[in-house]
């Protein structure tokens, strides 16, 4: 397992003050609507209570996922993270509905703000925070692979691009008088957050699936082959899991039949650190351990076998595809169709 090298007491600490911030951003807020009586700066104060509600569910997921696993939860609590980011983007979207309600209403009933200057220095001011406290937390959640602090941070940045949308408004009503212009620029932006709430719900829901991340396989497939070893005959049925910031990784690992439990156990060993010294994320490993067949021997490099039964014929490349599969690979497989079968896995 490689070491813990993300820390998720600093995780909470800088989501706690996210919150925090939300609260100051969303008093700020409604002292622009008492001021201007816009509608449009009325519902960027709604959105923000979005943002604090939101804040403070992460606040909580980070804190469950920081907890050790336990006999109830033996592969930590890691997920709650996805399920938290899930709720998160269906607020965006209710936010966004808000929005767009509250604009056709404008549009309806021709409403006036009043005292626009003071309203828009104030919303300038929050949304210059907004984005910045959004892009620290977006960053910070990439290197310490967080999807909290990349929900948090992507909401954020949402968000700030809604309040820029008031700004405009704001001073475009003031120098034109046209009082529409405010609900027109707030209902586009609530339909741009919509989308986005869409796309945090859409990543949230294939963690908790457990969706395939080819990415990730093609990546780790690229690197294990360069620094493959001639007797490492065979990789496949490889799964990964993410929980939290940490990973889950199965993996069926063929060796050499005559390998005594020793020797193949430090060859596991050896892979387990190659993959840990190409990720900073911790992981748990599952793999078990497979012995050639006489099938293998046209696929194996390992020239100084002692009981090769066929000559070596073609290697077989690691990618996305061939360690994905699930039963163990020869010449007659070909990846894409071949079907998974109890019986005959290995």
């Amino acid at each position: 397992m490689s070491d813990l090298k993300n820390s998720p007491k600093t995780n909470f600490a800088f989501q706690r003050n996210v919150a925090l911030v939300g609260i100051f951003l969303f008093v700020a807020k409604l002292l622009a609507w008492h001021f201007t009586n816009s509608d449009a700066v009325f519902s960027d104060a709604m959105e923000s209570i979005v943002n604090i509600i939101a804040a403070f569910m992460g606040l909580y997921s980070l804190y469950l996922a920081a907890k050790p696993k336990d006999v109830e939860h033996p592969y930590g609590h890691g997920k709650v993270e996805f399920v938290t980011s899930g709720v998160e983007g269906a607020l965006i979207i209710f936010a966004g509905i808000i929005i767009i309600v509250q604009s056709v209403n404008s549009l309806l009933l021709g409403n006036i703000p009043k005292q626009l200057d003071w309203g828009i220095w104030i919303v300038a001011a929050t949304a210059v925070i907004n984005y910045l406290m959004g892009h620290i937390s977006y960053e910070k959640g990439l290197k310490e692979n967080s999807l909290v602090l990349q929900s948090s941070g992507k909401h954020l940045k949402s968000d700030t691009f809604t309040t820029i949308g008031v700004v405009v408004s704001l001073v475009l009503v003031q120098w034109t008088k046209l009082y529409w212009i405010d609900a027109v620029v707030a209902l586009l932006f609530g339909s741009y957050i919509m989308f986005i709430g869409y796309k945090i719900i859409r990543k949230s829901l294939s963690g908790i699936m457990d969706e395939a991340d080819l990415g990730m396989l093609k990546s780790l497939s690229q690197f294990l082959n360069e620094h493959r070893k001639p007797d490492w005959v065979d990789l496949h049925n490889m799964r990964i899991q993410q929980h939290g910031s940490g990973l889950h990784i199965d993996a069926h690992f063929t060796l050499p039949w005559y390998y005594e439990l020793r020797k193949a156990h430090n060859e596991m060993e050896d892979l387990y650190k190659l993959i840990g010294e190409n990720t900073d994320r911790t992981i748990e490993f599952n793999f078990h351990l497979d012995d050639c067949k006489s099938f293998s021997c046209e696929i194996c490099e390992l020239q100084q076998c002692p009981a090769r039964q066929k000559p070596f014929v073609k290697k077989i490349e690691w990618n996305e595809e061939t360690i994905a599969q699930v039963a163990k690979h020869s010449l007659k497989d070909c990846p894409s169709e071949r079907v998974f079968d109890s019986k005959t896995k290995e």
